[in-house]
C-alpha cells in the first residue's frame, strides 16, 4: 500500500509538522487504498507562509510569464491525464471511461479557459473620459482553495488556475475523502516549473485545515466548493478578518417538461440525474412534468432507471459507479427511507444495494412519483442516484416550484416553443439555466443564487473574482 503523507509547500514535498493518518477508501470495494496525513495549525501557517512569501513576486510578474507557465501546465497534465483518471476513480469511484472522459477532460477545458481569460483581460487601463485617473486590476492576494472530492479537477481546475492568472498565490485543501487527484494535480504544477511558494497544496478536514484557512489572518480570500452547511461555517470563520469569501454550494435543480418536448427529453432529464451516481451539484434531480403527461414521462423514466447498469469504478463502460463513502451511503440511504415514509410513490429502484453488489458503497438508481415539494426529498440536496417526479398544472405553477427552494444554481427547461424558453428562462431564480440540453460556451460562468452561494467561476466571471480594482489619480500622461 502506497503512503501519502507529505503535503507540498514553498516548492517541496515535506513531512506533516502536525499530522495525524487518515485512511483513503476505494467505494467500489471498501478497501484501504493509501494513508494520507491531515495536517494541524502548524502545517497551516507554514503553507500560507510560503504563499505570503511568494505573493510579491508573482503578483508583479508580466502576463507573459503566466501564460508561458498555463502552456507548461497543460502539457503537463495532458501528459498525466491517465494518472489522473485512475486517481479519481480510485479515490471516488468515477467508472474509467467517466474519469478519463468528462472528470479529466473538465480540468483540460478550464485550463484553456483560464489561459484566454488571462491573455483577454486588461489589468491596467485609464478611466474613461477622466484624464490622469488610472484602473488597475490587482490580484486579491493569499488565497485558500477549498474543494471537493465530487468533480475533483473541475473544481481544482476553476479555482487554482484563474488565482495563477490574477497573480495571487494559494494554498490549496482538497477533501479528504479524496486527496489522490490533488497529490498528482500538485505533482503537475511541480512538474510546470510552478514558483515556489506560489502553489501549495495542503492535506486536512473541514474542522481542522478548512477552519484554519478561513480565520487565518494571513489568507485574504477563501474560495469554497461544497455543501451549504459547510459554506454557513466558512463564511462565519472568515467573518473575523472580514477576508473575501466565494462559495459555489449545493443544488436542487428544477427540470421542466413541457408538453411539447420530446420523449427523449424525460428519458435524457433522468440519465442526468443519475450520472456520476447523482453526485452533481446542478443535477436535475426534480422533474417537473405537467398533469396531462404525468403517467407517460414516470414510465419513461422508470426505464431509464432500470437501463442503468451499476458496477465498479475500474471496470469500463457507461455503468455509474459507487457513492464515494460510506457516510454518504448512509445519508442516501436514508433519504430514500424518508422518501417514502412521507407518502412519496417508489417506482423504480429503493434501499438497498444493487443485485450482485454485496461490497462497495453502490446505491441503486431510484424514482420517486407523486412527490410534492414540500416533502424532505425535493427540499434536500440527496447527492445520490434519486430523481423526484413533480406534477405541475400550467407554466406558471411550474416556475412557481422550480423556484420553491432554498437553492439557486442550475435549472432546465424542455420545449419547443421559443417564447417559451424565454419567458421561463428569464422567470427562473438560479445562476445558470439549461435549455434544451443545449451545453454552455466555453468560459461561461458556473455559479448560483440564494443558498447556492455567490460568486461565479469560469473564463473571464473567474479571473474577476480574484482581482481587486485600485483607482490612482494624477497618473502621468503617456
Amino acid at each position: 500500500m502506497t503512503q501519502h503523507r507529505n503535503f507540498y509547500i514553498g516548492g517541496a514535498w515535506v513531512a506533516p509538522r502536525d499530522g495525524r493518518d487518515c485512511p483513503v477508501h476505494d467505494p467500489s470495494t471498501e478497501e484501504v487504498v493509501t494513508t494520507i496525513s491531515l495536517g494541524g495549525q502548524a502545517d497551516t501557517d507554514a503553507a500560507v507562509a510560503a504563499a505570503q512569501a511568494a505573493f510579491l513576486d508573482w503578483s508583479q510578474r508580466p502576463v507573459a510569464d503566466r501564460l508561458a507557465l498555463f502552456g507548461r501546465i497543460a502539457a503537463a497534465y495532458e501528459a498525466r491525464s491517465d494518472d489522473m483518471a485512475r486517481a479519481i476513480s480510485t479515490e471516488m469511484g468515477a467508472p474509467i471511461d467517466w474519469a478519463r472522459g468528462p472528470q479529466v477532460g473538465a480540468g483540460a477545458a478550464h485550463i484553456r479557459d483560464a489561459a484566454a481569460a488571462l491573455e483577454a483581460c486588461v489589468f491596467e487601463a485609464p478611466l474613461g473620459g477622466t484624464p490622469g485617473t488610472l484602473i488597475r486590476r490587482e490580484p486579491v492576494g493569499v488565497c485558500a482553495l477549498i474543494t471537493p472530492w465530487n468533480w475533483p479537477m473541475n473544481q481544482i481546475t476553476l479555482k487554482v488556475l484563474p488565482a495563477l492568472a490574477a497573480g495571487c498565490t494559494m494554498v490549496l485543501k482538497p477533501s479528504e475523502v479524496a486527496p489522490l487527484s490533488a497529490l498528482v494535480f500538485a505533482e503537475i504544477m511541480d512538474e510546470a516549473g510552478t514558483p515556489p511558494g506560489v502553489f501549495n497544496m495542503l492535506n486536512g478536514d473541514g474542522a481542522g485545515v478548512g477552519t484554519q484557512l478561513s480565520a487565518h489572518p494571513g489568507i485574504d480570500m477563501v474560495s469554497f466548493t461544497g455543501s451549504s452547511r459547510a459554506g454557513r461555517a466558512i463564511s462565519r470563520a472568515a467573518a473575523e478578518t472580514l477576508k473575501r469569501v466565494a462559495l459555489e454550494l449545493g443544488g436542487k435543480g428544477a427540470n421542466i417538461i413541457f408538453d411539447d418536448a420530446p420523449d427523449r427529453a424525460i428519458q435524457m432529464g433522468a440519465r442526468r440525474c443519475f450520472n456520476n451516481t447523482g453526485q452533481s451539484c446542478n443535477a436535475p434531480t426534480r422533474m417537473l412534468v405537467s398533469r396531462a403527461r404525468y403517467d407517460s414521462a414516470v414510465e419513461i423514466a422508470v426505464q431509464a432507471a432500470e437501463t442503468t447498469s451499476v458496477g465498479p469504478a475500474s471496470e469500463p463502460g457507461r455503468h455509474i459507479g459507487p457513492l464515494v463513502s460510506a457516510a454518504q451511503w448512509d445519508k442516501v440511504q436514508g433519504l430514500i427511507e424518508t422518501g417514502i415514509a412521507e407518502g412519496a410513490r417508489l417506482v423504480a429502484g429503493g434501499p438497498g444495494r444493487p443485485e450482485g453488489l454485496n461490497r462497495g458503497w453502490f446505491a441503486r438508481p431510484t424514482v420517486f412519483a407523486d412527490v410534492t415539494n414540500d416533502m424532505t426529498i425535493a427540499r434536500e440536496e440527496i447527492f445520490g442516484p434519486v430523481l423526484s417526479i413533480i406534477a405541475y398544472d400550467d407554466e406558471d405553477d411550474a416556475i412557481r416550484i422550480a423556484n420553491d427552494t432554498p437553492y439557486g444554481l442550475t435549472n432546465y427547461v424542455q420545449t419547443e416553443d421559443p417564447a417559451r424558453l424565454r419567458r421561463v428562462g428569464r422567470a427562473l431564480r438560479s445562476g445558470m439555466v439549461e435549455m434544451n440540453a443545449k451545453g454552455f460556451g466555453p468560459g461561461f460562468p458556473f455559479g448560483g443564487m440564494k443558498q447556492s452561494g455567490h460568486g461565479r467561476e469560469g473564463g473571464a466571471f473567474g479571473l474577476e473574482e480574484f482581482l481587486e480594482v485600485k483607482a490612482i489619480s494624477g497618473w502621468p500622461a503617456g
